[in-house]
């Protein structure tokens, strides 16, 4: 009898096959338009917290804010803004839902930072904050927004904590608002998406967040706050060929936030109205500026760069 062995199928190889794109090439068809690497590309879509009922009958020191509010002329401030930048062609999409006890929920650079490839959600420092980042969350979901990370652990991390210098080149800030947790975080997504330049920015004592003190009007031109800005970033900005104007009132730097300011386009800006010495010394220098009142948004500590997170720019 002659043995014969059983011919058995051979298990078939991969059938799933992966395609080979990036996260930036399926943007487009796979999530919408969305992917920041710039301060002053022509301004898109941003998202922005059209305040609630957690501005009416909050405690304005608990919530750190310097006086109370008059929560109409605080809406109606804010509303103007988005007004501003559907007039140029803008999306604005919000924030819908929120805590009722989060009156600085309206800070949506704080809790989103946008890169080319999606959304940042970040984990406020202040506990006055803290949570806020949740709905900033759902919204950037709602949209389509990719999350790429979410700042997690005993990490805190603001998005103000970042400016975008270009594609390859960003300032990352350490200070009261991001500890090393969170800065090394942001770091590696940073270095992972092909930035190959992070500055290094300490943010002084007292301070917040870069945009007080650093602020960028067009890609060649940036105002600062001279003696709050480390001479190591300063030096790299000239470097680039970047102009820096210094913000010629240290009253306006601090008090009526001068430099708090958002691009629309490279050489165009919207900045809070009462800052005389700083607009002149912007429109000599070719920038055309947009000057709306923000003094009741500014008893919170914050201005015009702080109320918006960019979803896209160019």
């Amino acid at each position: 009898m002659t043995d014969k062995k059983k011919d058995i199928d051979a298990i078939p190889g991969e059938r799933w096959f992966p395609k080979e794109s990036t996260i930036i090439d399926d943007m487009p068809e796979l999530w919408g338009d969305w992917g920041v690497c710039s301060e002053v590309d022509d301004l898109k879509a941003v998202l922005m917290r059209r305040p609630g009922k957690e501005i009416e009958n909050f405690d304005y020191r608990a919530a750190r804010f310097k006086a109370p509010i008059d929560p109409e002329k605080f809406r109606a401030q804010h509303d103007h803004l988005a007004d501003i930048y559907r007039e140029h062609g803008v999306k604005v999409y919000y924030v819908e839902e929120q805590r009722e006890d989060r009156p600085n929920a309206l800070f949506c650079r704080d809790l989103v930072l946008m890169t080319p490839e999606g959304a940042i959600v970040t984990r406020p420092a202040m506990e006055a904050r803290r949570g806020e980042e949740r709905y900033a969350a759902k919204a950037l979901s709602d949209l389509g927004v990719p999350i790429i990370r979410t700042i997690c652990g005993d990490a805190t991390f603001e998005g103000a904590m970042v400016m975008w210098v270009d594609r390859h080149t960003a300032i990352l800030a350490s200070g009261v608002r991001t500890n090393r947790s969170g800065y090394e975080m942001v770091e590696a997504e940073l270095k992972r998406m092909g930035v190959t330049e992070v500055l290094h920015m300490q943010i002084p004592y007292g301070h917040a967040h870069i945009d007080g003190n650093l602020n960028f009007a067009s890609h060649d031109i940036a105002m600062i706050h001279a003696s709050q800005v480390p001479y190591d970033v300063c030096d790299a900005l000239k470097k680039k060929g970047i102009k820096l104007l210094e913000c010629p009132s240290q009253t306006e730097a601090k008090e009526s936030f001068a430099i708090n300011f958002v691009a629309i386009r490279p050489g165009l800006i919207v900045m809070p109205a009462g800052n005389p010495r700083s607009r002149e010394l912007l429109e000599k220098n070719g920038i055309e500026v947009i000057e709306i009142p923000f003094d009741e948004i500014m008893k919170g500590f914050g201005a015009i760069h702080c109320c918006t997170a960019f979803l896209k720019r160019g």
